[in-house]
């Protein structure tokens, strides 16, 4: 947990959303549900609900209501379970009737929606008849019946199934679910807040933990694990208070950050920080990395040589010797670098400077392919900045 908070801490550059991330992630565990939303006071809190989420979005992007997260929330929406596909309108006009007199939201979870049905929808959606979003069911076979059947008691709906004999177009309003909330993103749909008793869904972790401990098969276990998850996890929801707009945009965007680097650290592990680990590896590198071709050791040499940059730079920004520190990086023992904020030599996990072991990856990756991409280009469209022509002398009095 310590290091869960000191990744996110660094990243947030800030203790406190360090700490609240830490809690929500102990909370929830690596395959729950962290959601950041605005509180309506100054404090930053933390609270766990029922919820779970499942990887499928909305079918259509015209469902979007927020074009700039490219999602759609709403706020206690009736839910349809099936595993049914709506081939027609009239499959569920009867129940649109209802939600039109009701004036409150529809998610739809089925097993497809027919391309003429989604137009229908999204029509009358921006029309403002009703709103509405669809969504496909997730998994497949007798793994999407279960899924289905776990939302369905999350929510408290019927599980409108084939296999029951049961009718989409004979489904009642009795027979729709509920839900606190519901954010649907382009790949994953989030249900937060469930209205079933509480009894109904530890009973069914019950169930879904017996099925566990008896399955043969590895693949069956994993199901039965992302299951659990999903439903016993709950959603954790960080609600982030401010005392200005500015602030609250700036802090909402520094926790989102905070926990996308806190993810990477939790799939990946992590390493010492302040780019230590690559200075490192390139005094591991540096006498076994080479190869006869000229063209390819001056490559190698290259991307090795950079692997200082990030050393370097910190030491520069913070006012010190770039070349200087990089020299003694290379001195000091595993796990110690530069605290470039206290301007002294530490061991770096224990001061708990440390970074994401998938960040660290991943910007040298990427920085390798842009620098391919460029060097392999033969030409590049660049913006020249137009000469300004000099100013005039000022008039003599």
């Amino acid at each position: 947990k310590e290091d869960i908070e000191h990744v996110a801490a660094i990243s947030a550059n800030s203790k406190e959303i360090g700490h609240i991330i830490g809690e929500a992630m102990e909370k929830v565990s690596k395959n729950g549900v962290i959601n950041v939303d605005e509180s309506k006071g100054f404090d930053t809190t933390l609270d766990v609900v029922e919820g779970m989420q499942y990887d499928k979005g909305y079918i259509s992007h015209y469902f979007v209501s927020d074009r700039e997260k490219m999602a759609i929330e709403l706020e206690n929406p009736y839910v349809l379970v099936t595993d049914y596909k709506v081939s027609t309108i009239q499959d569920i006009l009867p129940i649109l009737e209802q939600i039109v007199k009701s004036n409150k939201a529809l998610l739809i979870i089925a097993d497809d929606v027919e391309t003429e049905v989604t137009n229908t929808l999204i029509v009358n959606k921006l029309r403002g008849t009703f709103n509405v979003v669809a969504t496909k069911a997730p998994g497949f076979g007798d793994n999407q019946k279960e899924q289905l059947e776990d939302i369905a008691i999350l929510t408290g709906a019927k599980f409108i199934a084939k296999d029951l004999g049961l009718k989409l177009n004979e489904t009642t309003m009795d027979d729709l679910g509920t839900i606190t909330r519901v954010i649907v993103k382009k790949d994953t749909t989030t249900l937060i807040g469930g209205h079933t008793a509480s009894e109904e869904v530890a009973s069914r972790i019950k169930e879904i933990e017996a099925q566990l401990k008896n399955a043969k098969s590895d693949y069956d276990k994993k199901k039965f694990q992302e299951r659990l998850a999903k439903l016993g996890g709950g959603v954790a929801v960080i609600k982030v208070g401010a005392m200005s707009e500015t602030e609250l945009k700036d802090k909402k965007l520094r926790i989102e950050d905070a926990l996308n680097a806190t993810k990477a650290a939790v799939l990946e592990g992590i390493v010492p920080g302040g780019g230590s680990i690559l200075v490192e590896i390139q005094q591991e590198l540096k006498q076994t990395l080479k190869d006869a071709n000229t063209d390819i050791q001056r490559g190698i040499q290259a991307v090795l040589d950079s692997l200082t940059s990030p050393v370097y730079q910190i030491a520069e920004n913070a006012g010190f010797n770039g070349n200087d520190i990089v020299e003694e990086q290379k001195k000091q023992p595993k796990e110690h670098g530069f605290d470039a904020l206290a301007g002294q030599w530490v061991n770096l996990l224990t001061a708990g400077i440390i970074d994401p072991t998938k960040v660290t990856r991943s910007a040298v990756l990427n920085a390798s392919m842009i620098a391919a991409l460029f060097i392999t280009s033969q030409a590049a469209v660049v913006k020249l900045e137009e000469a300004k022509p000099a100013t005039p002398p000022m008039p003599e009095y």
